[in-house]
């Protein structure tokens, strides 16, 4: 679509257009000058952003139902929004990528960081998983997902709608298989010395979470002779690797039966069957179970979902956090190490820490923090957004 023909929608005065134009991707609904014409707009409706005084910004993408009305795409009015352009900027991300790892399984597109905001594409070799979460992006999927297949050469493309901000942007919770044929089983995917089971067609988010891949690998250091508790474990994210680094045990803790499965075929196809077990069960519960058993660990690991996934549910969250730390930290031996992990935007860095240092000390033990981990650089941050930088892990010594 030419961009003369696009609607034009102007910034308010007040508004910062400098935060625009210095790479700010978002605009909100009440830095606009809202009329009728502009609240009838349908979602996913691309526009030409303009400051106050007319001077246009940018080709952006509306969404009337969302707190983000417009979401910018290209700095360049007079872009085309096409497949053409979709390629442009996937060839990019995928360059980075293919130079960092040796084989395609990947984060290949994080959304606002590589330019294409709301998307995620995560690679398994032939096979993509795209999470549209954003309007924009389900209304040009079908030139998204051809630039895809142009650019990599996957055969089957998969669309993942069941992520939690698709319902704050008013979009459905839907997947589908976009080309190609869906595997009839998890994929096999190898990262730091131990095979993981992506399930890419029923598995929560798009399967697998990538962006753990370097803290685990900073982990495993620390399992070689360990036993290890392995909690909110999903397909055995951490477990896998500490036994592939010579862990002498480890336990995987998730209240999904399925991830568990997942984990033990992992395991088992690792050969690290006789040295893993799982257990089943809300994890809270599990710890305090574990240390009603007088259960110890060299290494314990805390990865859990997003508790604060929102600005109101940060002090929920915090609690939960600091939660966590209080009831993983008995269970880890003298000299042993603690391993907490925190996957919430709004929980920025220090606040996380603080609230994991309190659950630590009101734990009775005392700690050395030995490293801060952050998502590896197939999920990179940009700068302008600080909720692209949402992944903390922290590592304490005990």
């Amino acid at each position: 679509m030419m961009s003369s023909s696009l609607p034009f929608i102007r910034l308010k005065p007040k508004a910062n257009a400098r935060a625009i134009r210095h790479g700010f991707p978002w605009v909100y609904d009440n830095e606009l000058v809202t009329d009728r014409r502009t609240k009838s707009l349908a979602a996913g409706t691309l526009a030409v952003l303009q400051d106050a005084e007319r001077v246009s910004l940018g080709v952006v993408a509306v969404n009337p139902n969302s707190r983000i009305f417009c979401r910018m795409l290209d700095h360049n009015s007079e872009t085309l929004i096409n497949q053409a352009w979709f390629a442009t900027k996937i060839k990019r991300a995928a360059e980075m990528r293919d130079q960092l790892y040796g084989e395609p399984f990947y984060r290949l597109v994080h959304a606002e960081a590589d330019g294409l905001p709301g998307v995620v594409i995560d690679r398994f070799g032939d096979t993509a998983v795209v999470q549209p979460n954003a309007a924009w992006a389900d209304v040009l999927l079908e030139p998204l997902v051809a630039a895809l297949q142009e650019v990599t050469g996957v055969t089957c493309v998969l669309k993942s709608g069941t992520s939690r901000v698709r319902s704050l942007e008013g979009l459905s919770e839907d997947s589908a298989v976009l080309c190609g044929v869906a595997p009839e089983s998890p994929v096999n995917v190898s990262m730091n010395g131990a095979t993981y089971m992506a399930d890419v067609t029923d598995g929560q988010k798009t399967g697998l979470f990538y962006d753990q891949r370097l803290n685990h690998s900073f982990a495993s250091k620390l399992c070689r002779g360990a036993n290890v508790l392995d909690v909110f474990s999903h397909v055995g994210g951490f477990s896998l690797a500490a036994l592939a680094a010579g862990a002498k045990s480890a336990l995987a803790v998730d209240g999904s039966a399925r991830a568990l499965k997942l984990a033990v075929d992992g395991a088992n196809t690792s050969g690290f069957e006789d040295r893993f077990s799982t257990r089943r069960g809300d994890a809270f519960d599990v710890l305090i179970e574990l240390a009603s058993e007088e259960a110890q660990f060299d290494v314990v690991i805390c990865d859990p979902p997003a508790f604060a996934p929102s600005k109101s549910a940060l002090e929920k969250g915090l609690r939960a956090y600091e939660r966590v730390a209080r009831l993983a930290a008995p269970l880890v031996n003298e000299g042993g190490y603690l391993a907490l992990c925190s996957c919430s935007h709004a929980a920025e860095l220090a606040r996380f820490r603080a609230a994991s240092i309190r659950g630590i000390g009101r734990a009775g033990r005392k700690a050395q923090l030995i490293h801060t981990g952050f998502a590896g650089p197939d999920h990179p941050l940009m700068p302008q957004l600080s909720e692209s930088g949402y992944l903390k892990s922290l590592f304490f010594r005990l």
